[in-house]
């Protein structure tokens, strides 16, 4: 599993999937770099405010997400991804610029425990 930015380049063999709540800027919805829009797999509104992409909270904002991997929605959209997963390529994708205190690095970890 792969994480990327939704508006780089489609690569083949890899399915997309965009782990957003908010639809990214400037793309149709029948864009095909966003491949299945799974909103369920990005943290809580309340909890993305929080954050605010800021690094020096990360570490409490993966405690918080991962918490809310565990339970409700967020907790059958991660099971129906790991199914996804072991079917073939999968690349998470989002709009956010820094990846690396992304929420897609978390789900990326959660995922493969």
């Amino acid at each position: 599993m792969r994480i990327g930015r939704v508006y780089d380049p489609v690569e083949s063999g890899c399915y997309r999937v965009l782990a957003d709540r908010i639809w990214p800027r400037g793309l149709r919805k029948d864009d095909p770099r966003t491949g299945r829009w799974w909103p369920a797999l990005a943290p809580s509104n309340d909890l993305r405010r929080w954050y605010g992409h800021e690094p020096d909270r990360f570490e409490e904002f993966a405690s918080r997400y991962r918490a809310e991997l565990e339970s409700g929605e967020g907790a059958q959209a991660l099971t129906d991804l790991r199914a996804l997963a072991a079917d073939g390529e999968v690349m998470l994708v989002t709009a956010t610029k820094d990846l690396d205190h992304s929420h897609l690095a978390v789900l990326v970890e959660v995922v493969q425990e």
